[in-house]
């Protein structure tokens, strides 16, 4: 299996960075044939089918995974991974920063969800793999960068991480997840 060779998490996004790319060559290239029951049509409707199912339930479940956590009684998601990283007690300007960037990324996650069906709707097809295979990472990229430089401005005392950190906390919050909600951190 490919990515258990993979041991950096460079090479892990590097590897998920090749298989978009893969599958928007894939539609490019069909583009030319209808969809239909033709080798070549069943063909192109597996790669958007793959694409588009991808795609979409993982904007839907990152949406709703955030969303879920902003309702009154819960942490909201980047507060929580906050108070993992920074200990329990983080300061009441941190936890106001970060309700506002679980917020940020709520919006962020919606806005990609409704792009790519409305593209898949009204575009052609070879634009919405664009977005969807090619703009797609970069966008998310850009969003961290968009974070990171405004929680640089705002915070008086930013909390910094590299990337190889960030991916450990994501990690051991994806493995460690609490069986009930994490309590509030007002």
């Amino acid at each position: 299996m490919i990515s258990a060779r993979v041991r950096s998490p460079y090479g892990a996004v590097l590897l998920l960075a090749l298989v978009p790319l893969l599958f928007h060559a894939a539609i490019v290239t069909t583009s030319h044939i209808p969809v239909g029951l033709t080798a070549g049509g069943l063909c192109k409707i597996s790669f958007v089918t793959v694409a588009a199912l991808t795609h979409w339930g993982l904007y839907a479940s990152l949406f709703t995974a955030f969303v879920l956590t902003l309702r009154p009684g819960h942490t909201p998601l980047v507060t929580a991974m906050a108070s993992r990283e920074l200990g329990a007690d983080i300061s009441a300007e941190l936890a106001a920063y970060t309700r506002r960037v679980t917020i940020a990324w709520s919006l962020f996650f919606a806005g990609q969800l409704t792009t790519s069906v409305l593209l898949f709707c009204i575009a052609p097809l070879t634009t919405w793999s664009f977005f969807v295979n090619i703009l797609d990472i970069p966008l998310v990229a850009a969003m961290f960068a968009a974070e990171y430089a405004l929680r640089i401005r705002v915070l008086r005392n930013p909390p910094r991480h590299s990337l190889s950190a960030i991916f450990d906390l994501v990690s051991s919050c994806v493995k460690d997840r609490p069986a009930a909600p994490c309590p509030r951190a007002d």
